[in-house]
């Protein structure tokens, strides 16, 4: 069959359902992310607000249209859930026309959205001054080729037997997590706690050797390249952070700046952190103690004891005054294990959700040629 051209405005029309007579509540309102998912939102909203927001039927799509805000991307959701879900007043919802299901799948749209081309021409064809915009109008202005339902059918099943693979692989990995989890909860009430102090040394070591790389650490809890300009810094004011120790910024740990260097390099901290190590690492395993750093309550617990006059500072001896459960070193290191098959999944699981998004365009390629 012959693949025709469409204006996409041909086949796709605002939905304006709002949530006005409360009908869904707090655990319906989602998010969307840039890399075109929905996801729980991290606004804090209450009844009152979401019944202004918009209703997203299952099959329809929702995105904001503010590029600026979303890393020089489109921020946009298909929803593939079965469930209505609530989404803000600020984004866009939009659904394929009843006329037009005979021409269009929504998943093989979901899919032409996917493509990073579909982001170069949104960036492009954005407008504004503080905050450049993707309008509906302009998105549906964009021509697109189409081949017939069949061969959009053959390629969406294509598509989804991928997702359904990951997703499988990703409830494993959710069922890990919740024995890893389950460890922890066990240990916190039964085991006595004891003052981290007591198994820790700070380094703080100045270093002698120039040409290590300059890293940073992330909110994420990791270590990552430093984004600061490097040229003419003075290294020899620089921390040394050599393998199995840890590396933490007292003014920005409650947003989660501390991180464990597992690598087999040593690398440069700037002067603003602060680094330590596990004196025995037969009483005390570093990876069991990271462990607890990555917990949300240990967040709280910097937050709440962080003090300073114009920013609020945890400083070392606050630092060790945290208390853990210190059981067994072998229970230590079967949870420690645990996490670290935990995490490696979690990279692979990143990584097999990547590879479906970036074959998107080799799909529709392969639609069009067929």
């Amino acid at each position: 069959m012959a693949v025709k051209t469409y204006k996409l405005g041909d086949l796709i029309q605002l939905s304006n359902e709002r949530n006005f007579a409360g009908k869904y509540g707090i655990d319906f309102v989602r998010g969307i992310s840039n890399m075109k998912t929905i996801m729980p939102t991290k606004a804090d909203v209450d009844e009152r607000v979401i019944t202004k927001f918009y209703v997203v039927q299952p099959n329809d799509f929702i995105y904001n249209p503010r590029t600026t805000r979303m890393g020089d991307k489109v921020g946009l959701g298909f929803n593939d859930t079965g469930l209505p879900l609530l989404f803000s007043f600020n984004n866009i919802a939009f659904r394929i026309k009843e006329t037009a299901k005979s021409i269009i799948l929504p998943r093989y749209l979901y899919m032409y959205y996917n493509r990073n081309a579909f982001d170069r021409y949104a960036i492009t064809n954005s407008w504004g001054s503080a905050t450049e915009l993707f309008t509906f109008e302009e998105m549906c202005d964009i021509d697109i080729a189409l081949p017939d339902l069949r061969i959009q059918q053959k390629y969406v099943q294509i598509y989804e037997s991928l997702e359904a693979n990951q997703k499988s692989y990703e409830q494993g990995l959710e069922d890990l997590k919740l024995v890893c989890d389950a460890c922890i909860e066990d240990l916190r009430r039964k085991t006595p706690c004891e003052k981290i102090g007591n198994y820790l040394v700070c380094t703080d070591r100045k270093t002698s050797v120039f040409d290590l790389k300059i890293k940073g650490i992330s909110k994420k809890r990791i270590l990552i390249d430093s984004d600061c300009r490097t040229d003419g810094v003075q290294k020899e004011k620089y921390l040394r952070i050599d393998p199995r120790e840890f590396g933490y910024s007292p003014i920005h740990i409650n947003e989660g700046s501390i991180a464990f260097n597992d690598s087999e390099s040593s690398y440069l901290l700037s002067p603003i952190y602060k680094t330590f190590k596990v004196a025995d690492e037969k009483k005390l395993h570093p990876e069991y103690l990271m462990i607890w750093f990555l917990r949300d309550e240990f967040r709280r617990y910097c937050w709440f004891h962080a003090f300073g006059s114009a920013r609020d500072s945890f400083e070392w001896d606050k630092l060790c005054d945290v208390q853990i459960p210190i059981p067994d070193i072998m229970v230590q290191k079967s949870i420690a294990d645990i996490y670290k098959v935990y995490t490696e999944r979690k990279r692979i699981n990143e990584q097999l959700k990547q590879q479906i998004k970036d074959i998107c365009p080799i799909l529709i390629k392969g639609s069009l040629e067929e």
